[in-house]
């Protein structure tokens, strides 16, 4: 966590210590710092493939400038400027006169899209998300970078238990993907579907199980006898996430997708699925390795 310094004006009381967490809206002072992180972590290392010329086509940005108009502006990429600096300009114009969420939704294609090299030894992309995540805690965003989509999880411990959760289950396919998927549903501004984001939360745990007890066909109550019995599993943290899995089951549970009270379910509920289920697969599949 990054350590917060006051300056002499919040020092004197004269403007607010802290800021109000920023959910539905970003302030100038983010808007401005993210673009800050974009120039000296991309725009700056802009190289032409013509001494003489700032083109953009044929440059280290001329694949990124071809995917930002078709798939993130939706605009015919005819229209995109002969000139780095042009183009910048406009790239410019649209980051600081856009709403909030094409902001977040910017910083987020541009990592996945931009050239990638080395920021000492870290991965650009690595460096600029870690660099944003520093931002956004700093000007006290709702949002973090998570497995490389913005996310409503701003605590680091959550965001390792997921990020982790990823990466951990690399030798169980369906794990992985049904956590990426989940975390797609939860991330999802425009349209983000809950219901299926706990689902595939769900399925994740579901799937691990499968693969401990080695039958397809195996339910998560007998994972956990497994795990209870040849890898210490604690009784009550047995207990704990059969309760939370028979609450996803019963008659009023999540898988009953026709129930009434469907527009109930919240974002909140998503999340936590989402990080008790990561924290579990992480838990699980140490606990078998030790």
């Amino acid at each position: 966590m990054s350590e917060v310094v006051m300056d002499f004006s919040q020092r004197m009381g004269l403007i607010p210590e802290s800021k109000v967490i920023q959910v539905d809206d970003m302030d100038m002072d983010l808007r401005i710092s993210l673009w800050n992180a974009l120039i000296e972590t991309y725009w700056s290392q802009y190289t032409s493939a013509n001494r003489m010329y700032d083109y953009v086509k044929g440059s280290n940005f001329g694949s990124y400038s071809r995917k930002l108009y078709s798939l993130h502006y939706k605009k015919s990429i005819d229209t995109i400027d002969t000139h780095w600096n042009k183009f910048l300009a406009k790239v410019r114009e649209s980051f600081f006169s856009c709403t909030w969420d094409r902001v977040y939704a910017f910083i987020e294609f541009t990592p996945q899209h931009a050239p990638e090299y080395k920021q000492g030894q870290t991965a650009r992309a690595d460096f600029f998300i870690k660099t944003c995540n520093q931002i956004l805690e700093r000007e006290n965003s709702a949002y973090r970078f998570v497995a490389g989509k913005i996310t409503p999880i701003t605590s680091q411990d959550e965001i390792e238990e997921v990020e982790r959760a990823i990466t951990i289950s690399d030798q169980y396919t369906g794990v992985r993907t049904h956590i990426q998927t989940a975390l797609g549903f939860l991330t999802d501004k425009l349209n983000p579907d809950y219901r299926n984001s706990i689902k595939e939360s769900i399925s994740a745990v579901e799937s691990l199980a499968k693969k401990l007890v080695g039958d397809d066909k195996a339910t998560l109550g007998q994972a956990l006898k497994v795990l209870e019995k040849h890898h210490s599993l604690h009784s009550s943290l047995k207990t704990a996430f059969s309760a939370l899995y028979g609450y996803t089951n019963d008659a009023s549970g999540i898988r009953h997708s026709l129930m009434d009270n469907e527009s109930d379910l919240t974002q909140a509920d998503a999340r936590f699925m989402l990080i008790t289920c990561s924290a579990f697969i992480n838990f699980a599949i140490d606990s078998t390795k030790s």
